[in-house]
């Protein structure tokens, strides 16, 4: 890529931001979509994935980005975003392994992400376990508010350099928090803790869906609440800007 097509990306995204027209078509697509539930058609591999594509797409460019050795995910679901961390973190390890010197090249670092859910449902964690990329997916069961469960997570984090965080699981605004209490500190320099759905903030109160959690009680108020006097972590605006359709606004935390 040259530098004037970077540039003329950059001025794409910033003209985003304020133009009326194209926001009120994403806005108007998202209150549609999520009332068709259209996030939960898609797949990665195999598996549900319950995302829309704009973010599936900036979470591999993040993982590209970062080059995390782990990746620590709340919420597991049908396990598709699990499946897209893994098959990342293959392609990281392969590209590694095929650029590195003919004369020295040593077996690949294994790189792996770590799924926390309260509720691993059985036909999720056989059809996880059954997949080609499950040699490099660790599942915990359990709160991921539980200190006993992060105290698991912990340990399986280990000594990792660099460690990238998706929080997807209770939408509450006191389980979000919690949440970000525990997990956002494991975030590495330069790498991001994403907040899912806050989102929720933004939508009519009936698109909650009978949930515990809506406008005033949900991922973003946690993040507004979390993020206040911080100076270790700021939100990454551009990535909202460039995607526009994302569940997570004012979630892409960054640590600086």
């Amino acid at each position: 890529m040259t530098a004037e097509f970077e540039t003329e990306v950059e001025a794409r995204i910033a003209e985003n931001a304020s133009n009326r027209a194209l926001l009120s078509a994403r806005d108007a697509f998202l209150r549609e979509s999520i009332a068709s539930r259209y996030s939960y058609n898609f797949r990665w591999m195999g598996r549900p994935i319950i995302q829309y594509p704009q973010d599936m797409v900036a979470v591999q460019e993040l993982i590209w980005e970062v080059q995390p050795d782990v990746i620590v995910e709340t919420g597991i679901a049908h396990g598709g975003s699990l499946i897209l961390s893994a098959s990342m973190l293959a392609l990281l390890d392969l590209s590694e392994w095929e650029s590195a010197d003919a004369g020295t090249k040593a077996p690949a670092q294994k790189r792996h992400v770590i799924g926390v859910d309260i509720d691993i449902r059985a036909h999720n964690r056989s059809a996880i376990e059954a997949h080609p990329m499950s040699n490099r997916i660790t599942m915990i069961e359990g709160s991921s508010i539980d200190r006993g469960v992060f105290a698991q997570v912990h340990q399986a984090v280990g000594d990792a350099k660099r460690v990238l965080v998706l929080l997807d699981s209770n939408h509450s605004h006191d389980h979000v928090l919690a949440e970000l209490e525990l997990y956002a500190p494991l975030t590495s320099r330069n790498s991001y803790c994403i907040v899912f759905d806050t989102l929720i903030e933004r939508l009519p109160e009936e698109l909650a869906f009978d949930r515990p959690w809506g406008p005033g009680n949900n991922p973003m108020t946690a993040v507004h609440t979390w993020m206040k006097g911080r100076e270790d972590f700021v939100i990454d605006k551009d990535i909202e800007a460039k995607l526009l359709l994302t569940v997570a606004p004012d979630g892409f935390l960054r640590r600086v």
